[in-house]
C-alpha cells in the first residue's frame, strides 16, 4: 500500500473518491428518477481569498451545478465521468502518464455519430483540475504527470521509485526532480542538510552547484528553471516539511522575481486549491533585493531599466494582500523610485564566485531576508 502523505490519502482512498464522487453518486440519482448533478469547485479569481492565519492563497466554497438534461451542460457532464474514470483506471494499472496521453486515451467517437468525446485538449485540461478539486487530489495522485523542469543536490540521499540515489554525487546537471514526488515515489532517506536554498534560474543554480556551496553550508539547493513547476513547488513544500528545514528563496530582483517568491510562499490563484500541498508559507526571500546595488556598491552599468510591463506589475503586486508589510512596501518602492532592475548575474561583476563566497553567506548569517 502508498504511503499515506500529509491528507492522509493514498491511492486505494483516491479510487473510493472518483467511484463514489463520479459513478456511485450518479448512479443513484438515475436511480432516484433525479437529475444527475456534479458540483464542481469555481475556480476563478472570484472564489480566491488570502488566509491571514495560513499565509496562502486559498480556493474558497463556491460551487457550479454540472447537469446531464442541460444542453449547455451535457458534453461536459459526459467529459468529466469520462476523464474521472480514465484517471481511476490510471491508478488501478499502477501506470503514469502525461495530460497529453489522458487526452488521447479519452478522445474517441461516441457510437454511430460523428460527434468526439473531446475535439481538442484545452477541453480535457480543466477538466482534470475539476477532478483534482472534487476528489481531494493532487493530479500527481491521479497518476497525471505535469511538464518535468528543475535540478536539486545536496546533502541528502532519496529512494525514487526504489532506487537509492545520493544527492551529494549527482554531478553538475544534478538529479532531475520528476512532476510526480509523491511519498510513494519519493522518499526522504539520510540528511545533513541545514537548510533549502530555492535558486529561479538554472544558470545561476549551476554557479552554486560548481562552487560545491551545498556542500560548504550544509544545505540543499534546488532550481525551477524560471517560474517553478508543481515538481518542484511539490518537493519544496515536502523538504520543509517533513525535513523540518528552513527555505531560501533567492530570485532576480525584478517584479517577476518577487512573483516567484510569492508562488512559492503564498501559492498561486490558478493553484489556490492546492495550495495547502505546494506552498511553503514559511519560505524566506533572502535575495536580490533592491537596495542591493547601493549595499554592495554594483555599478550602474549592470542594471536593466523598469519598462512599462514592468511598472504596471509593481502596482499589481503592491495590490496584494501578501506584499502589504512595510518592508515589502520599502522594496517594491525603492525599486520604483530607482527605475531599474537587477539580474542575479549582476552581482558576477564583482567576481563570479561572489554570490557563492560572499552575498548568500553573508546574508544567511546575518538573517537580512524577508518574509
Amino acid at each position: 500500500m502508498a504511503e499515506k502523505n500529509e491528507r492522509g490519502t493514498n491511492s486505494g482512498i483516491i479510487i473510493e473518491r472518483l467511484r463514489q464522487k463520479f459513478g456511485t453518486e450518479v448512479l443513484d440519482m438515475f436511480a432516484q428518477a433525479k437529475e444527475p448533478t456534479l458540483h464542481i469547485a469555481v475556480r476563478t479569481l472570484s472564489n480566491v481569498y488570502f488566509d491571514d492565519k495560513k499565509n496562502m492563497i486559498m480556493l474558497g466554497n463556491k460551487t457550479q451545478k454540472r447537469t446531464f438534461f442541460d444542453l449547455k451542460d451535457a458534453r461536459k457532464f459526459m467529459q468529466t465521468l469520462i476523464i474521472a474514470n480514465g484517471c481511476k483506471n490510471l491508478i488501478e494499472s499502477g501506470k503514469t502518464t502525461s495530460i497529453r496521453d489522458l487526452f488521447y486515451n479519452t478522445k474517441h467517437t461516441i457510437g454511430d455519430t460523428k460527434e468526439n468525446t473531446f475535439d481538442e485538449q484545452e477541453e480535457s485540461d480543466p477538466i482534470i483540475e475539476d477532478i483534482e478539486v472534487s476528489a481531494n487530489a493532487l493530479r500527481e495522485e491521479l497518476h497525471l504527470r505535469a511538464q518535468s523542469k528543475g535540478s536539486m543536490v545536496g546533502d541528502l540521499t532519496i529512494q525514487d521509485a526504489g532506487d537509492t540515489i545520493d544527492l551529494r554525487k549527482m554531478g553538475s546537471g544534478g538529479w532531475a526532480v520528476p512532476s510526480i514526488v509523491e511519498p510513494d515515489i519519493v522518499q526522504f532517506k539520510e540528511c545533513g542538510a541545514k537548510f533549502i536554498l530555492f535558486i529561479e534560474k538554472d544558470a545561476v543554480w549551476s554557479r552554486f552547484n560548481e562552487d560545491k556551496f551545498w556542500k560548504k553550508h550544509n544545505c540543499i539547493i534546488i532550481h525551477g528553471g524560471g517560474q517553478p513547476p508543481r515538481g518542484v513547488r511539490r518537493m519544496l513544500r515536502r523538504l520543509h516539511d517533513e525535513l523540518k528545514l528552513p527555505t531560501y528563496v533567492l530570485v532576480d530582483n525584478d517584479p517577476w522575481g518577487f512573483y516567484i517568491y510569492s508562488v512559492v510562499r503564498q501559492g498561486s490563484i490558478n493553484l489556490a486549491y492546492e495550495s495547502v500541498r505546494m506552498a511553503v508559507p514559511d519560505a524566506r526571500f533572502i535575495g536580490l533585493s533592491s537596495f542591493d546595488q547601493e549595499r554592495y556598491k554594483l555599478p550602474a552599468e549592470v542594471t536593466i531599466k523598469l519598462d512599462d510591463g514592468d511598472k504596471k506589475r509593481v502596482k499589481e503586486i503592491l495590490a496584494y494582500p501578501w506584499f502589504q508589510r512595510k518592508e515589502w512596501r520599502e522594496e517594491l518602492e525603492h525599486m520604483v523610485k530607482k527605475g531599474v532592475k537587477l539580474e542575479l548575474e549582476a552581482l558576477s561583476s564583482k567576481k563570479l564566485t561572489f554570490i557563492t563566497d560572499t552575498y548568500l553567506p553573508e546574508k544567511i548569517e546575518r538573517k537580512e531576508w524577508l518574509a
